[in-house]
């Protein structure tokens, strides 16, 4: 029951909004594709749906091609950033819907709607019209009624990126169990790396309609085949800067020193971008392979008992995120610290050598 993408591209006039893109999707599995706004998820979306199709390349479903078949002869059920109800119908209708369209038998319809009902803690607002209902509480039906149509592909586009953040944190634990125990394709769209690392399952990165890495989420975050997919993956933004290895020591910063650490011991001497994630930088000095830097100030936000710092050093902007309170003081000179140990190192084709 797998699906499978074979050299996708999708143009519009003279804009390519997905390149060719080759994608093997299969049955029971949790598929996270994560990008900025305007990557091409939606798109990519789309042409798996059938709502649009591709300018050239094939998409088969079951080992069956079905690039040109219409979005309502394929299974599938999608569910938008914009929770999209029936404002005349109440909950119960709206979750009913689709079953009624396909001429499901009334008691097969109840037991449908009553199980997806107490899966997302709709049962007391069944008989509630969409006005009557908070916005957490509209995903969450607009979720359901893709439950219920039992679907072979389940598309999910940016679905709690509108909700308040209780709501969020409370759908994001339900949905991969919602899906666990069924045979579905599912694909949810995000632009939040943590999201992704949360869902599991697998993740393709994706910039400007081109996936620059799809496995599974725990290894294509810890080992991205390259700089872009590392960027893309990285909330806050990871920090880069060129560095020369010489023996046991780099250069980074013009001419500042520090030690090589494990993650480029084996690497021949030479010229490499330096990768390093925000949480591997902290005013604190508990890391084992220390690099050091004394950077201004731009800002510094703290949320619950994280401080997030952004530096600007040597005409470029370094970001610790460090636990504890850490309220520097704008354009004041901070000693920030660098755990070596967890760097990456990329070469000057910006592919992933250590």
């Amino acid at each position: 029951m797998s699906l499978e993408l074979q050299n996708i591209v999708k143009r519009v006039g003279a804009d390519t909004h997905i390149y060719e893109t080759s994608l093997k999707l299969e049955p029971r599995s949790f598929n996270v594709l994560l990008g900025t706004t305007l990557a091409g998820k939606t798109t990519l979306m789309q042409l798996i749906a059938g709502i649009q199709k591709p300018t050239s390349g094939k998409i088969f479903f079951k080992g069956r091609d079905v690039t040109g078949a219409a979005v309502q002869k394929r299974n599938v059920s999608m569910v938008y950033q914009q929770f999209i109800n029936y404002p005349n119908f109440n909950v119960y209708d709206n979750i009913a819907s689709p079953l009624r369209v396909a001429g499901m038998e009334a008691v097969e319809i109840e037991r449908r709607v009553g199980k997806a009902a107490e899966l997302l803690r709709l049962g007391p607002m069944l008989k509630r019209k969409p006005s009557e209902l908070s916005g957490g509480q509209q995903q969450r039906t607009a979720i359901a009624r893709a439950l219920v149509k039992d679907s072979d592909i389940i598309l999910l586009d940016e679905p709690l990126a509108n909700l308040d953040y209780k709501l969020r944190e409370e759908l994001r634990d339900e949905l991969p169990k919602l899906f666990a125990d069924r045979d579905a394709i599912v694909v949810y769209a995000t632009t939040e790396p943590n999201e992704a690392l949360l869902f599991g399952g697998n993740t393709a990165t994706m910039h400007e309609g081109h996936i620059t890495q799809f496995g599974p989420t725990s290894s294509t975050y810890r080992k991205p085949h390259d700089l872009l997919t590392a960027q893309v993956f990285s909330e806050p933004p990871m920090n880069t800067a060129k560095v020369e290895k010489r023996g046991n020591q780099l250069t980074i910063f013009g001419n500042q020193k520090w030690p090589i650490g494990q993650a480029g011991s084996k690497l021949p001497d030479g010229n490499y971008m330096i990768g390093v994630r925000p949480y591997n930088v902290s005013p604190n000095k508990d890391g084992k392979a220390l690099g050091s830097f004394d950077a201004e100030v731009l800002v510094t936000e703290i949320s619950g008992s994280e401080s997030v710092i952004h530096t600007r050093i040597d005409n470029s902007t370094w970001i610790s995120q460090s636990h504890g309170i850490h309220a520097l003081p704008l354009g004041s000179q901070a000693k920030l610290y660098v755990d070596i140990d967890q760097a990456m190192f990329f070469d000057a084709n910006n592919r992933l050598v250590s």
